[in-house]
């Protein structure tokens, strides 16, 4: 935007906000604060694990009055609807940033401090953001991202470090004056083009974490371990925002490190006074990764850690944003003495929209449950567009809709007009997610006890319409059932199934594997485990079409942070295609 500087220097200013912040201690009516307010202000809010640094819920609101005053002040107050993009570590500094973005009923715009600063500056550039905040860890990125250049150059500030234990305040909501049009933009992986803004407004955030309070009962005697990322809907809404409308605490722990997870779990169960921790969200490769380290520890911690993942302490545990193979979740059940990993299935632009229940009964493996409250969930055929009956197991696309979804993507008509589909009753459209799923009656799960609305059939992921399902010779291959049956074999670690060009077959199934240490020469014939033997080990399991053809052996897959293959980089890059 023309005119704005590139740098501040807010210590100067400081003393005038803080004068003009004592007075005006108001924060706008909307779902979000209204839940702030009625916590209790003595109740802790964020804690930081390693250095134990703790912050109250009247702490929290009262440093969020005083940035959004310093934000007013600096913009003249004209924030309604424009982006406000930050990189904060994973931090109270970040909780309060976001919030204080809310208030001013701007677009809060979380950037990744691992990107490189060619993707920093994409990001700002498309989102035509007004402004880049930065914490002191970051100011440096920052400025090196304003040095590079961008199209339209936002103002820069490096917001000063929150005074701790600051005081409860009286808090006066006060109803805007125009239309909401405050919210958050995320930005999709890029896996199909260049990365998309995702406009969320506040009524789908507002939205979002009603729907999960109903569904996972988040309650303020909840202690949420945060082991993610925090430019990712799974880090932001199910591990901030959903635990501050309920009133939990969220304690901090990033980057994630196996060993300092587990020695925070098992510490209520030895000699250090911490709280249980009740509630953890995680990726299937931080399980894996937990449990690979497991043997390692100490047999005292060892002891006291499957006390703390135990189902009497450990109140929930969920995995999502990648499919979790069975494997994982039997090894997590017998090492936690029962306690069932919850699956569920959302993306950036929909939040979570379909979920396991609290009821073990209703964890399933293979499926991720029923349609969220709230959430509309339909099934459609990829090649006819007809509606799939409810009573019937074909496949075929998810279809979403409520006020959980999106808005649009960011500058983007032609993307928003092709991802939506109108609807036949008159009401709203339906996203399409890509994703392609069955759905089948589980005897035994779906008896209500979740709640009303995990009842009938439930929803079994086949992968991604482009990528996880591949045609062979006239037959659909599931990429994700022949992944979960190769990681159930002993010699695997890792698999990415994907499809490859086939001039007989119009595609082949090939696998990209990560083979066990000891797996170097177990082969027949004493040779290196191989394609052939990968064919021997699933041929009582997996029709022929769904065996893979081809096979290549890496030391590790690459994923993104949040677990995620992007599989047609994979291709290129293992396969040159």
């Amino acid at each position: 935007m023309p005119g704005l500087i590139s740098r501040l220097r807010p210590r100067l200013q400081l003393p005038r906000l803080a004068a003009r912040a004592r007075l005006l201690s108001t924060l706008p009516n909307t779902p979000i604060f209204r839940a702030l307010q009625s916590h209790d202000p003595a109740s802790l809010a964020v804690v930081h694990s390693l250095s134990e640094r703790s912050f109250t819920y009247g702490s929290l609101i009262g440093d969020v009055i005083r940035a959004k005053e310093q934000l007013e002040y600096k913009t003249t107050g004209k924030l309604a609807g424009e982006r406000v993009a930050f990189l904060a570590e994973n931090s109270y500094d970040y909780v309060v940033t976001m919030l204080a973005i809310f208030a001013s009923d701007a677009i809060a715009l979380p950037l990744s401090p691992s990107f490189p600063i060619g993707e920093l500056q994409y990001i700002l550039d498309n989102s035509e953001a007004k402004m880049l905040l930065a914490t002191e860890k970051y100011a440096d990125k920052a400025e090196q991202v304003l040095k590079a250049g961008l199209q339209r150059e936002p103002l820069f500030d490096i917001r000063h470090k929150l005074r701790e234990g600051a005081q409860n305040e009286s808090v006066q909501l006060e109803n805007l004056k125009q239309p909401a049009s405050g919210g958050m933009m995320l930005y999709t992986s890029g896996t199909t083009n260049r990365p998309k803004g995702v406009l969320i407004p506040d009524s789908a955030i507002a939205a979002q974490a009603t729907s999960l309070l109903k569904a996972w009962n988040y309650t303020p005697q909840d202690r949420l371990l945060h082991l993610l990322p925090l430019h990712h809907i799974h880090g932001v809404v199910n591990a901030i925002l959903t635990p501050i409308f309920a009133g939990s605490s969220i304690e901090f722990m990033y980057p994630f490190n196996p060993d300092q997870v587990w020695c925070r779990l098992a510490a209520p169960f030895t000699n250090e006074p911490k709280p249980k921790i009740t509630f953890l969200t995680a990726v299937p490769t931080v399980y894996n990764r937990l449990m690979t380290s497991f043997t390692t520890l100490p047999l005292e911690t060892q002891q006291a850690a499957k006390q703390g993942i135990s189902p009497s302490n450990l109140r929930l545990n969920i995995s999502g944003s990648a499919a979790l193979p069975t494997p994982t979740k039997t090894k997590w059940t017998s090492l936690s003495t029962g306690n069932i990993l919850l699956e569920r299935f959302g993306m950036t632009e929909v939040g979570m929209a379909i979920s396991c229940g609290l009821d073990p009964n209703d964890r399933i493996d293979g499926s991720v449950g029923w349609p969220l409250p709230g959430v509309q969930a339909r099934l459609v055929d990829t090649e006819t567009d007809e509606i799939i009956p409810l009573d019937s197991t074909r496949e075929g696309e998810i279809q979403l809709r409520g006020e959980t979804i999106f808005h649009s993507y960011w500058d983007n008509e032609k993307a928003t007009t092709e991802s939506f589909v109108s609807a036949d009753d008159g009401g709203k459209s339906w996203f399409k997610t890509g994703d392609v799923a069955t759905r089948r009656v589980v005897e035994g799960a779906g008896s209500g006890s979740s709640g009303e609305w995990a009842k009938g059939p439930m929803y079994f992921i086949q992968g991604r319409k482009s990528v996880d399902i591949i045609k062979t010779g006239g037959e659909k291959v599931s990429a994700l059932e022949v992944e979960r049956e190769m990681l159930s074999l002993p010699q695997i670690v890792e698999a990415a199934v994907v499809g490859l060009p086939s001039e007989k077959w119009g595609q082949k199934v090939a696998a990209v594997v990560v083979l066990g240490a000891d797996v170097a020469s177990t082969g027949r014939n004493g040779k290196a485990w191989g394609p052939m033997d990968l064919r021997r080990a699933l041929k009582d399991r997996l029709a022929l079409y769904k065996i893979p053809q081809e096979m290549k052996v890496l030391d590790a897959i690459p994923r993104n942070a949040m677990g995620k293959v992007n599989k047609k980089a994979l291709v290129k890059q293992v396969f040159g295609i």
